[in-house]
């Protein structure tokens, strides 16, 4: 199969098998692992931020700075299109008693601004939840990996500081983001007070990602960790892929912007598919079906059948995901798949 639903399903290179190993444990949760102490620091360093948390995934990492930044009755200002609202399950709400208010996303994965703005304008009145915490997501998932520039970090960061809201980032691929614009990771990172990235997409280790603040925000992020069974005992299994992830996997994500370029430019070009290439930023390719022949659901179990998999997104959208283990031939045998499907 050449699957292409997410990068989420990358496979440890040989070099993270060796490291796994060979990784010196520890009891983690006393904060004896060696390889998880290391992997935290040289997470912390190469996003350039105080300190680093190992959490088990993304999702849990963005829940716990939530609950970290606010309390309960508070808002998460966060994009229409975010994955903390879509797939993270409700958790703050859940869990934290936190108020979701929802900003409409650009199709460029920016905020809308005016009702950024007015989320953020809040008037000490006891009928309104005061806002906890704003959240932006780079690259973006449902706006099919755009990527948000320096320039509009730096300015969304001064106006939540201008009304005294932290800004968390969910960076689960901000590697992705930082190799597209072709600019050091910590030109992005600096211009948020907490982040998340995760090392099990694109960045192909097996599972874990870094919650990343200053050292006071990562402390009270510890005990939350622990509070919602996030802490591991010989958890330097999972750190060792991690530190590999960082120290080698980070400069070969331009082969995955390539492949979706690739991927963006042909898939243009066939009927039944409507799709602007330009837009393709990273290795996430979101694209219409206008076939009439075929559902999303059919269009995918088709292309499955070819030995093909993708995911659909909701309506007429399909996702297609370049990533670590996918070659310029795989590529090209998707696209012989998907003329074959549609053209049947």
């Amino acid at each position: 199969m050449i699957d292409l639903r997410s990068d989420t399903v990358t496979l440890p290179s040989p070099a993270m098998h060796a490291a796994i190993a060979e990784a010196e444990l520890g009891d983690d949760v006393y904060g004896e692992d060696p390889t998880v102490n290391r992997l935290e620091a040289l997470a912390a360093q190469k996003v350039g931020h105080e300190a680093a948390l190992l959490v088990p995934s993304g999702t849990m990492g963005n829940l716990i700075a939530l609950l970290t930044h606010g309390t309960r009755g508070q808002r998460v200002i966060a994009g229409s299109e975010c994955h903390i609202y879509h797939y993270e399950a409700g958790g703050a709400s859940a869990l934290g008693g936190l108020v979701y208010h929802l900003v409409p996303n650009l199709p460029d994965g920016r905020l809308d601004p005016t009702a950024l703005q007015a989320a953020l304008d809040w008037y000490d009145d006891p009928h309104h939840a005061p806002p906890g915490v704003l959240c932006l997501e780079n690259t973006h998932n449902r706006c099919g990996g755009a990527v948000l520039p320096v320039d509009y970090l730096a300015h969304v960061h001064a106006l939540a500081h201008a009304h005294d809201v932290p800004l968390h980032l969910d960076g689960a691929r901000i590697f992705n983001a930082a190799v597209a614009l072709n600019v050091d990771v910590t030109a992005l990172t600096q211009h948020v007070d907490t982040l998340l990235f995760c090392l099990s997409k694109g960045l192909a280790a097996p599972v874990g990602s870094l919650l990343a603040g200053p050292q006071a925000f990562i402390d009270r992020a510890r005990r939350v960790r622990k509070m919602l069974g996030g802490g591991m005992r010989q958890a330097g299994i999972i750190a060792a892929a991690g530190i590999v992830a960082l120290n080698e996997m980070v400069d070969r994500l331009a082969e995955d912007h390539a492949h979706a370029q690739l991927l963006a430019r042909e898939l243009a070009t066939i009927p039944g598919i409507n799709l602007d290439p330009v837009r393709v930023q990273s290795n996430i390719i979101i694209f219409k079906l206008t076939s009439s022949r075929y559902t999303p659901a059919q269009f995918v179990a088709a292309l499955r059948e070819q030995g093909v998999l993708l995911g659909t997104m909701g309506g007429p959208l399909v996702r297609a995901v370049t990533h670590y283990g996918i070659s310029g031939d795989d590529v090209q045998a998707a696209l012989a798949a998907v003329r074959a499907v549609l053209a049947a």
